[in-house]
């Protein structure tokens, strides 16, 4: 129970502030048990003992909870399987860890206290009150696990949200809620962690430190059930209210954007000049360069219109199919490493034909999900190539399409989310069915065939049980073992459905990192309920906004290159330079691989062969698969080998995980860009760009204006034109290599290199 409860009061916004601390009766320890008929209190092995073996760390993965065990003793991790870790302590070891008559003997007292030697150190004090639950239930009988036990239905924390300022401090209280309506205070037995150290930490009995400005989250953990403390910390700053009313807003999103930056006191910067959004929408939408017919067509619409103009343009073009065929490539693993040539292609063309018609994405996974056929002529089907037991591709369909990596759950209870033992394998047992045949048998023009069907029979066994799971969609229904339907259609209508609290969250989590260089929730396709949105009102409207719009993706990507927040500055201001989340501005960041590579011989008019396969084990293959001119953004293949691409961190495409892609800068990239056989051999060409207007002879200023349209669409300004002029007269009448050098330099800078 709490005592001299905190005072709350309301703050203008609704947001709960913390006056004083919380101060809990006993501690935050359990309350007693209900008495036994013969009026003796008996504790719970299930609800209090396995706590406390949380608690203190012994069914760790690090302790006894790891595979093998320690010392001869294993418990299943975090205390999710209560049967056989009541068999384990009771029955194994010759029952020597329970000393019914004399519980101080007890091994599962005496070692943790150091009455006897223990590798874990002392985990338990024996004037502790956890020590005497444990010594009292030894006492009573050493009760197991009941059927009739209460079972544990969620917790709460409190307070579930507050506002806070640096230097605070704040004591979180835990209640766990069972199945009996008992309301326990289980605090002491609760974990904390924090989700961003650098905004609050929390020490292992819930006392929260602030430490920074922003909103951050404080996990809390017990009983395999997840909750959330919410704190908002403004920063020190505060903006006037009639200053962000006097903001432009153009949709929801720009609505829910300023009213977190109202919250924490940060500014919006500024629009963002025309020329700018020209070079961040296409690179953003179609990952490549304007051109000068595109330049000049957009800065002679009316300038009320041009931006509205260009985003449908944009979004109407063979350059959209182009790019977000391959976004979706990587995500779908389209990889001649772990497929034949032509199931490659064929994978590929299917992906980019639901790109080039608007599929809606509930459809394109829908069709992924229940694909049957031929995998050269259903290129669907190869998503089943790639992942060829249940187990796959349930943790594969999961990943992709739900955000969830559920992989955990396949030995024991996920240790961080809500997902069971159980639930995985009811998952799985929705793939038991899919079956292949082929693959080498057959063959036409000389490649591997494939071909995908559903059995009328079998199961996947769940090892920890010796049978199966009932076939059943995480939080659903399960379905009968001998419903003859495709157990995968049952799956893609729960999966695919408006109301799924995962499934539009997924993609829309996926299209908001492409347009603002991360998502709402980050990593982008890690959407557990313990890794919350940097702005959760926001990624839900825009969730909900995607569903009403029967998933159009497209529709979600108008929306967000429309609002203000999209066409920020991303210069910043002094009240926003410590925002690096909550969309103050817009966020520079480092062109993707293959999109720089493509800008590079966009800007300099040359090209980039792509005519050998790099498989694994270092063979390397030449193809003729790619004719000259193909964009490295236009390849089907992750296993095309490319220097350049490999160090500037392009998806290989071996796992379904957006870390497979790297933004990271190093060393080897500036050496590269440097002296490299990329940018060097490209500056050199005889018929590139500038050899093109060495021989219409053009002039320096000429030269200069063309690189800075082509490379940043925008015209040098008097005095960058000036330096350059000063720069290109020292080389006195080489001017062939003054120009390489000024393209050199501009390609090489933070403006062309980055996004902004």
């Amino acid at each position: 129970m709490l005592r001299n409860h905190s005072v709350y009061c309301r703050a203008a916004m609704g947001t709960l502030v913390v006056v004083g601390l919380l101060m809990l009766s006993n501690q935050g320890h359990a309350e007693p048990p209900a008495a036994t008929p013969d009026g003796e209190s008996r504790w719970s092995f299930r609800n209090d003992v396995q706590s406390i073996l949380s608690r203190h760390g012994c069914n760790s993965g690090a302790c006894h909870g790891t595979l093998a065990g320690k010392g001869g003793f294993r418990l299943s991790l975090h205390g999710f399987d209560s049967q056989a870790d009541f068999q384990a302590i009771t029955k194994q070891n010759r029952g020597r860890r329970i000393e019914i008559a004399d519980p101080g003997r007890s091994l599962l007292l005496a070692k943790p206290t150091g009455a006897l030697p223990h590798k874990g150190g002392i985990r338990l004090d024996t004037d502790s009150r956890d020590y005497r639950i444990l010594a009292e239930w030894i006492a009573a009988g050493a009760a197991g696990p009941a059927a009739a036990d209460a079972r544990l239905v969620r917790i709460e924390v409190t307070p579930e949200q507050a506002r806070l300022a640096p230097g605070d401090t704040a004591q979180l209280a835990v209640q766990a809620i069972y199945s009996d309506d008992r309301v326990v205070d289980v605090t002491s037995w609760a974990k904390f962690s924090a989700t961003d150290e650098a905004i609050a930490g929390v020490d292992e009995n819930g006392l929260v430190t602030i430490r920074g400005s922003g909103e951050g989250a404080i996990r809390v953990w017990f009983g395999s059930r997840i909750a959330l403390a919410r704190l908002t910390v403004p920063f020190a700053h505060p903006t006037p209210q009639n200053e962000l009313a006097d903001v432009q807003r153009n949709n929801f999103i720009d609505d829910l954007v300023l009213d977190q930056l109202q919250t924490l006191n940060l500014t919006p910067s500024p629009r963002c000049d025309d020329e700018t959004f020209l070079r961040r929408a296409f690179l953003d939408t179609v990952g490549r360069l304007p051109n000068e017919q595109q330049r000049q067509a957009y800065l002679d619409a009316p300038e009320s219109l041009r931006r509205s103009q260009l985003i449908e343009r944009l979004l109407a073009s063979d350059d959209y199919v182009d790019y977000w065929t391959y976004k979706w490539s990587d995500m779908l693993l389209v990889n001649g490493n772990r497929l034949r040539p032509q199931a490659v292609q064929a994978y590929y063309q299917w992906v980019r034909q639901a790109v080039a018609e608007d599929r809606p994405w509930d459809e394109v996974v829908r069709q992924i999900l229940t694909a049957t056929g031929v995998s050269t002529e259903n290129g669907a089907t190869n998503f089943y190539a790639l992942h060829q037991t249940p187990e796959e591709m349930t943790e594969n369909a999961c990943q992709a399409f739900l955000g969830l990596s559920i992989g955990c759950a396949k030995c024991h209870n996920h240790p961080l989310e809500k997902w069971s033992n159980d639930q995985y394998y009811g998952m799985a047992n929705l793939f038991a069915r899919v079956r292949a045949k082929g693959w080498g048998g057959e063959t036409r023009n000389g490649d591997g065939i494939r071909t995908l069907y559903v059995a009328d029979s079998g199961d996947v066994i769940q090892p920890t049980r010796g049978k199966p799971q009932p076939p059943t969609p995480l939080d659903a229904q399960p379905l009968d073992f001998d419903d003859p339907q495709d157990r995968r259609i049952a799956l893609a209508d729960w999966m695919t459905k408006a109301e799924n609290p995962y499934f539009s969250r997924a993609i829309t989590n996926r299209v908001w990192a492409n347009f603002f260089g991360r998502g709402l929730v980050e990593p982008v396709d890690d959407l557990r309920i313990s890794n919350p949105a940097s702005n959760e009102p926001l990624l839900r409207a825009s969730a909900e906004y995607l569903a009403e719009s029967a998933f159009d993706l497209k529709s979600l990507m108008r929306v967000i290159l429309e609002s203000e927040t999209y066409q920020r500055s991303s210069v910043p201001l002094p009240t926003n330079k410590e925002d690096d989340r909550y969309l103050s501005r817009y966020y520079p960041r480092r062109l993707m691989a293959e999109v720089l590579l493509d800008a590079v011989d966009q800007v300099l008019q040359t090209s980039t062969k792509f005519d050998e396969v790099a498989f694994s084990g270092a063979d390397v293959q030449k193809t003729d698969f790619y004719p000259t001119g193909t964009r490295a953004i236009q390849l089907y293949d992750s296993a095309v080998s490319s220097y350049f691409l490999k160090t500037f961190g392009r998806n290989p495409r071996e796992i379904v995980c957006e870390c497979e892609r790297s933004a990271e800068p190093s060393l080897v990239q500036v050496l590269h860009l440097s002296n490299g056989d990329t940018l060097n051999p490209k500056l050199n060409a005889d018929n590139n760009l500038l050899a093109r207007l060495q021989q219409q002879d053009a002039d320096t200023d000429q030269v200069i204006t063309a690189l800075f349209e082509r490379a940043l669409a925008r015209r040098p300004t008097e005095q960058e034109r000036e330096n350059l002029r000063a720069i290109v007269r020292e080389y006195e009448d080489n001017t062939t290599d003054a120009w390489r050098d000024l393209a050199w330099s501009l390609l090489t800078s933070t403006e062309f290199t980055f996004n902004h």
